[in-house]
Formats: C-alpha cells, structure tokens, sequence
C-alpha cells in the first residue's frame, strides 16, 4: 500500500498559560498529565526526569499488546490479555479504552480504576493521549487533571519512529506508517481547539522541555 504522509513543523512552545490550569483544590492532589504524539519522547520526560525530581507518583496505564524488546512489566504498563480487559471491563474498573487496528491485529490501551489514583495522598502523574485525556478530566473533574502537551517536529518523530521500529525482532515500516497517520488524526486542530489546548512545551531539545517543565510544576505546587 502507498503512504501519504505530510509531514508539518510545530510552532513555536509556550509555557506561562499552563499555570492557570493549577486550581485551587489543588492542595487535595491532581492529575499531571503529559500527552503527545508517538516518538515526541514525551515518555523519556516522564519516566526519566520529571516524575522521578519532582516526587511525583507515576500512574501506570495498561495494554493488551505484546511485550517489546526492552520494555518491562509495570514500568510503562501493565500488559494483560483482552480476557482480563474484558473482566475488568465487566466490574466497571476502566475509565477509558482506545483501540487501534494494527497490521499484527487489534491492541487496547487503556486506564483503570485501580487505586493507583489517590488524591488523598497528593498528586500524581501519567502519559496517554488527546482522547484519553478528555475521558479522565470527565471522570475527576476538570480542576483535577492538569494537561502537559509534549510536541515535536513531525520529521524528528518519523526518524525517531524508524529508527526504533529497526530494532525490533521483525520490522514493520508499515506499522509506523498507520501509528503517523494516527497521530495526525487523533491530534487535529479541531480535536485540539474543541478541548481547549491552545499551548505546548516543544521536546526538540529535551534538555530546554524539561526545564520547562520543571518550571511549570514548581509554580504550580
């Protein structure tokens, strides 16, 4: 099949606008969430520095796709089967689901209910996506959730998609094709703007994003 991608540039970040979002019930804990397109390493400011400096407690998602090479169980998700899903599903613990028809066949994501959430216990922090998010601030409230949006320029990320997708026991440049497409669609303007995100920490240098960020959850706590 042909692929026809276009690729776009983001514009320029900014940052003061996000410390309104810090409400004043924020002293009962919220929900930092960080947000982005694939391969905008959105991940690796996660993981790597900000929740780890900041003392925030991870939230950690889950999957039913396979294990990647490198990747562990519990650190970026929980990977279950779709019988678990289900089961979970049934005793009504998922807040929000997404599927996505690959070429290996239908993976889920989604969050759960699962007492990781605890805003007794102070703020925590977690990564998903534009519709994820949307579906988390309806189930605790929009002064709960506090959106992080990571971007990238769309040339870095399809180098960095490629370059990762090389590793992997059996390559797929098709995959990375779908998951750009994906992303264009699932982060359209209009699906921005209806939620009202008009601001953005740009992650080409992940050394300027992070202080960025730093900055951002100081003001705010």
């Amino acid at each position: 099949p042909l692929f026809f991608l276009m690729i776009r540039r983001p514009p320029r970040s900014t940052l003061f606008p996000y410390t309104t979002l810090f409400r004043s019930s924020h002293d009962r804990g919220q929900i930092i969430y960080f947000y982005g397109k694939k391969r905008s390493r959105k991940g690796y400011a996660f993981s790597e520095d900000i929740g780890r400096r900041s003392g925030l407690k991870a939230v950690v998602p889950y999957t039913t796709r396979p294990v990647r090479q490198g990747e562990k169980e519990g650190v970026a998700y929980h990977f279950v089967s779709e019988d678990t899903m289900n089961d979970m599903r049934q005793q009504g613990r998922i807040i929000e689901c997404r599927c996505y028809e690959t070429v290996q066949g239908p993976w889920y994501y989604f969050t759960a209910d699962d007492g990781q959430i605890d805003f007794e216990q102070g703020d925590c922090c977690m990564i998903s996506t534009l519709e994820g998010y949307e579906k988390i601030r309806d189930y605790y409230g929009k002064d709960k959730v506090v959106p992080v949006y990571i971007a990238v320029d769309d040339f870095l990320r399809m180098e960095r998609s490629l370059a990762r997708e090389k590793e992997q026991p059996s390559p797929c440049v098709a995959e990375v094709c779908r998951r750009f497409l994906a992303d264009e669609e699932d982060f359209s303007g209009k699906k921005l703007r209806a939620l009202e995100i008009t601001d953005w920490i740009d992650n080409t240098d992940l050394s300027v994003a992070l202080e960025q960020i730093r900055s951002l959850l100081k003001k705010g706590r």
